[in-house]
């Protein structure tokens, strides 16, 4: 797959999942905002959970290089489910959890931001049916084959790049 460029119809651009924290620190934060940044620079388009921490921080750079994002939230309802100021598309599911299987599957490739539990679930989900996994300061797993071991960025700069090689072969 070619970059994209911006008269590529949205159907048609990678979605690149973007897991992580609720919560997160400053510096998780402005990590976040500039992987969303360079997806959207790349033509791609942000998809995460709609809330706040790397959801949020990723979408809002996403928004602010002009891309185009989608939030898959927990609830069934905007009264208990309310996406984040960034969030173009929001997707309420009722899911709560369950949502994550969304998330991985909906996404051409993932990266993962530093993240608790349920970011983690994510990883599981989105190996165990062969989807792209990117680790920018997020868990560190000991993979029990070679061939298992997930790949590791040290910025938002590889990660995206990590991210985006993948599709190469989807084509």
């Amino acid at each position: 797959m070619s970059d994209p460029t911006d008269s590529t119809p949205p159907s048609d651009r990678p979605i690149i999942g973007v897991m992580g924290a609720f919560e997160c620190d400053e510096a998780v934060r402005r990590l976040a905002y500039d992987v969303g940044r360079l997806i959207a620079r790349r033509g791609g388009v942000l998809l995460n959970g709609g809330r706040g921490g790397v959801m949020e921080a990723s979408a809002h750079g996403a928004r602010d290089a002009g891309g185009l994002t989608i939030g898959i939230l927990k609830g069934m309802s905007r009264a208990d489910s309310k996406a984040n100021p960034y969030i173009d598309i929001a997707i309420r599911t009722g899911l709560a959890d369950a949502r994550n299987w969304i998330n991985v599957c909906a996404a051409d490739a993932l990266i993962a931001i530093s993240g608790g539990w349920g970011t983690l679930s994510e990883i599981a989900l989105a190996r165990k049916i062969g989807k792209t996994v990117i680790l920018l300061h997020s868990w560190r797993l000991e993979a029990p084959t070679e061939v298992d071991k997930l790949p590791v960025a040290e910025s938002a700069e590889q990660a995206v790049d990590m991210a985006f090689a993948a599709l190469v072969g989807d084509a």
